[in-house]
This record gives structure tokens, sequence and C-alpha cells, in this order.
């Protein structure tokens, strides 16, 4: 089985759990960056990995996103001040949910053709 890294196309999250998500008819285990440019693979598997750095596909696509929603986990999770304030300074709201309610928003969001993307932690259970 090769590693997915990058889908060209935006497309809805179909199911999560079990450490990764469905979409495209396609799996993949582990973070999920989900832009207007396409579905990448995301290196993140907890808060602490959400940074600047974690984010640099998101602040170079800035232009083409109102809402980044950011799917931390199991539970609810602060991101820390100064990435908030560098997504404010480049017009994009952010939103960190557990990763559940992200998708469920993202989907909705992505249905209704808004410029919406997500930075999705994996989870293992599906609450």
């Amino acid at each position: 089985m090769s590693e997915f890294k990058h889908l060209p196309t935006q497309v809805g999250i179909d199911a999560y759990g079990n450490g990764g998500f469905r979409f495209a008819g396609m799996s993949h285990r582990g973070g999920l960056l989900c832009l207007p440019s396409g579905m990448s693979a995301w290196p993140v598997a907890t808060t602490a990995e959400i940074t600047l750095e974690s984010l640099t596909s998101v602040l170079a696509e800035a232009e083409d996103i109102d809402v980044l929603l950011i799917g931390v986990g199991p539970d609810i999770a602060a991101i820390p001040r100064e990435l908030r304030e560098a997504l404010r300074e480049r017009k994009v709201i952010v939103e960190a949910v557990n990763t559940g309610s992200a998708i469920r928003t993202y989907n909705v969001l992505l249905a209704e053709e808004r410029a919406v993307a997500a930075a999705l932690i994996a989870v293992d259970k599906v609450r």
C-alpha cells in the first residue's frame, strides 16, 4: 500500500477514527490538512505540534481561506495566541474544536462552497 501524500482537490470527509480518515474512496492514517489546493497528509499528532511551521501551507493559501477549522483531537484544547494572531492578520477566522466537530463543520461549509480549510489531528475513537 502506498502512502497518501496529496489529493489535488478539496473533498468532504466520509469517516474518521482508528487513527485516520476516509475520503474520496481512500483511507489515510495520521493527521490531515484540507486546503483549497487539495488534501494532504499532515504530520501532526498532538496540539503541541500545531505551530506556525506546521501550518505553513495554510498561511501560503490564506488569501483563499475564510475559516480554518483545527481539529485538536478527542478533547478541546487551546491553540497558541501567536498562531491565532498570525491567521487573524491574514483575515482567517480560526476555530479550534475536537476533531469530530471540526469534520462535521468542514463538510457543511465545503458543501455550501465556502472558503474553508481544516487541519485535523487523527483520533482513535469516534464520540
